[in-house]
This record gives C-alpha cells, structure tokens and sequence, in this order.
C-alpha cells in the first residue's frame, strides 16, 4: 500500500540535475541505436491529468533527441500512459499493447516498448505485464515520471527489462519541459493525489496523497504560457478546490484564481476537477468576480441518492449539491454545469436510481459525463454485493441519457439567436470548431487563420450537443 502519511515532498534540484546527466547518456546511446532521429510515439489514455503528464514526458523525450511521429509502427520507441479508471480503458491498453508484438518483432526487436501511467502503479496489473508481455520494455508508475531518463538509459545500457512501480506518497518535480500539442491551449496541473477515497475510485491509491505546487512556481508556469500564446489555460487537480490545504502552502484555491486572473494578457482561465464537498460560496463568488474564469463548473455529483452517496463515501447530500447549483446560477446566470454520474452502484435500486434522474431534471446540466458502475480492484465498492444485473443497469443507463438529451436540447435551443466569444480551436472542413465560455461546442464557416484567436459568434442552429452559427 502506498504511504499516505508522508508530508509533501519536492524534488531536489540534485536528483533533477542527476536526471539531466541521464539524458545526456540517454541520448547517446539512442544516436548508437537508432542514428540521428528517433522517433517517439506517445499515446495517452484517460484525463487531462494524464495529457499534461505526458506533455512532460514528450519533453524529457524531447531533451533525448526524439522527434514524434503519429503512427506506432512508424516509432522507434513507443509508449502509452495509462488509465485505471474503468475496466473498458485497462481493455484498450492491452489490445493495444498486444497489437505491437508483431510490428516489433518484423523490425527485429529493436523497437523499444514503455507502459506509465496509473494502470501500472497497480501491482496486478505490473505482474501481468511481467509475466504475460515480455516484449514491453518498461513499465514504470506514476510516481516515477521524473525518472524517465534514468529508467530509458537502464533499457538502452543493460538492454534489460525495466520495472519501477514502488508505492511512495507521491513527490512533486519542477522544471520538467513540456511538448504541447497545441500552443494557443496550455493544461496546468496546480496540484496531485486526492485525498477523498471515495470507494468506487483507484485514483488515492494509484496518485498518492493530495500535495499542492507552490503557488509562485504556478504563477510563473502561467507568465510563461501567455508569453508563448496560450489562449486558453486549464488548471488541474485531482481536486483542485482542495488546493493549498497543507500548512505551509498560504494560498487557497480561489486565492489563486484571483492571482493568475490578475496576470496581464487576453486569455481565459478553466479548471477540473471540482469535488462538491468542497466547492464553497468563496469559490462560486470568486468565479463571479474573476472576468477571465469561464462560466462553466464541471461538478461530478455521482448520485442523486443520499444512502448511494454515503456508501460511495462522497461527504455531501444531494440538497447540498443541489444548493450549490442555485446558488452558482444565482451569482452566474449564464453559467454552464456540468457533471459526472455513475449508474448502477454496487446495492443501487432503480427508487434510488429515479432519485438521479430527478436531480438532473432539477438541475438542468449542460451536458453530463454518464457511466454504467465499473468495479476496480483494490476499492471498498469491489467487495460490496451487487445484485443487479448488467442488463437492468443498461436499461437505466439509457433512460438517464434521454432525460438528459431532452434538458439539453431545450437548452441549446434557448442558445439560438445569442452571440458568444469563442475560442477557435480546429477548422475541420470548411468549419471552423470553437468553444463559448460556457463550454459548448459551436461550429461556423470561416477562414483557417482564426484558429488559436478568440472570435464572437452568433448561434442559428442548435443540435442535442453541437452548436452551428456564423462569425460576427
């Protein structure tokens, strides 16, 4: 089990100046092995937690020599991050990693094989990969990210198999470089781990304990990603409104939100996840006050049911979350909410389910993140009985979904006639795909310049989940 009693522990500069001596190495024996370009393909499973590791990955990789490619027969060195979340996400990841064995053994076993990520900070999941896939290469876990160059060198030098999956309370690393897929939208993890143990969840026991950056090392990130252009910046957390609650840390969550709000530039400021029980009236006013905080709240709520809560260990009600709702309308009439819910709980009755379906009603969400109950290994809600069969749970599952289409398209469809400023993001075709403020998916006719700006729109059209409108 990891040791979740350690304090927050930050990376010396010495261990990150002896990782910059094996990346040094590392490179030179990869120039040996594969000449002058490498090429690196990295795939990522799961949340924007794991993108934003392997953004940092991507720069260690970077700082090695490696160029990417998009395509992993084409790769020299292949890796993927990986989710523990769901059972369907842990599917993927070994139908994927079984699909290389033969485009490695047609380039004659040189192709080098790395698996990171939450899935593999689980010791079942280690052993399998041990036993059943010996072509992999490397398996590290989510503590040892830092490590990558030090690890690579150890494959590329011993030409061994590597393993590094211990459990430790989880340390923070600063001055990792970062390859980011787009310039003008910046993921910014202010902080890891959680805390909550909520019993259907592996993340505690696969990211450790909640550990917080230091706010002026955030801070600086932030001045660096509007000077490279950054549009759009995303702030990350396990939970983030659990940010700074260590002693030394000073700085709450929306303390921050006001610091990097204050920053000057033209840019706009999201940020995921939010935990109900500690999303407070400070935080909801904050939001309200900052002009650069989109109006859009992403608050799993899981259940609609108060005993489903409580086996789930979620620390609210759903009159508490649903007080947080009005009241977050109350101060941002214009705000957008969304949220996570699990169907078919470990003992959930369909009375308990209906208690779901009425608080997405009452709620009205943007749009919901909906998911049939996965058991995973190592939690509280794996032991519990589970009586009701996977087909019933379907049934309930695909009644939640058009309670919510329905509440969805009334509220696209109130959106028709009103203009937003919109971040454009890709332009697919002859349309250009950009997001309002409140997070909603607009596409419009326009030239391919605009993207990475901000543009204002004007919505004709409305669909169940993507809006069409025209430039102003």
């Amino acid at each position: 089990m990891i040791d979740n009693k350690k304090k927050n522990v930050f990376i010396s500069e010495e261990e990150l100046a002896r990782q910059r001596e094996f990346t040094a190495l590392a490179r030179e024996l990869l120039y040996e092995r594969f000449g002058d370009t490498p090429k690196a393909f990295v795939h990522t499973y799961g949340c924007q937690g794991n993108v934003a590791d392997s953004e940092r990955i991507k720069g260690r990789l970077a700082e090695m020599g490696f160029t990417f490619c998009d395509k992993a027969e084409d790769a020299d060195f292949v890796l993927f991050n990986t989710c523990a979340v769901r059972e369907h996400a842990e599917d993927r990841v070994f139908g994927n990693v079984g699909a290389l064995k033969p485009i490695k053994e047609k380039n004659g076993n040189n192709m080098i094989i790395a698996l990171c990520g939450c899935m593999t900070q689980q010791a079942h999941i280690a052993e399998k990969l041990r036993k059943s896939y010996d072509y992999v290469n490397l398996v590290f876990g989510t503590f040892a990210v830092y490590r990558l160059p030090e690890l690579l060198y150890s494959v590329l030098r011993k030409r061994k198999r590597v393993f590094d999956v211990q459990n430790e309370s989880g340390r923070i690393a600063e001055g990792i470089p970062a390859v980011r897929d787009r310039a003008f939208r910046a993921w910014l993890p202010i902080m890891y781990g959680c805390n909550n143990f909520c019993t259907y969840c592996i993340v505690p026991h696969v990211r450790g304990r909640e550990r917080s950056r230091e706010p002026e090392k955030i801070l600086a990130e932030a001045r660096e990603l509007i000077a490279a252009g950054a549009k759009e910046i995303t702030l990350l957390g396990q939970n983030v409104n659990s940010y700074g609650k260590e002693p030394d840390c000073g700085v709450n969550f929306s303390e921050l939100l006001r610091r990097i709000n204050a920053l000057p530039g033209d840019f706009i400021i999201r940020f995921m996840t939010s935990h109900p029980k500690d999303c407070s009236e400070e935080l909801l006013r904050t939001m309200a006050a900052c002009e650069k905080v989109e109006r859009h709240l992403h608050l799993p709520f899981q259940s609609g049911n108060d005993r489903v809560l409580k086996a789930m260990n979620r620390g609210y009600t759903a009159a508490h979350y649903q007080e947080l709702c009005r009241m977050a309308k109350e101060l941002m009439p214009d705000i957008a909410l969304t949220g996570d819910v699990i169907v078919g709980f470990p003992g959930e009755t369909y009375e308990e389910f209906c208690d779901t379906k009425r608080l997405i009603e009452d709620v009205e969400f943007s749009s919901l993140f909906t998911f049939i109950y996965s058991p995973r290994k190592g939690t509280r809600a794996a032991e519990m009985a589970d009586p009701v069969p996977a087909k019933e749970k379907g049934v309930w599952f695909r009644e939640l979904l058009a309670a919510q289409e329905k509440i969805a398209a009334a509220r696209n469809q109130s959106l028709v006639g009103k203009r937003f400023r919109v971040l454009i993001e890709e332009r697919e075709g002859d349309l250009l795909i950009g997001r309002t403020s409140g997070n909603f998916t607009i596409k419009c006719p326009g030239d391919a310049s605009l993207v990475g700006s901000f543009a204002e729109a004007e919505i004709t059209e409305a669909g169940n989940w993507v809006l069409t409108g025209r430039l102003v």
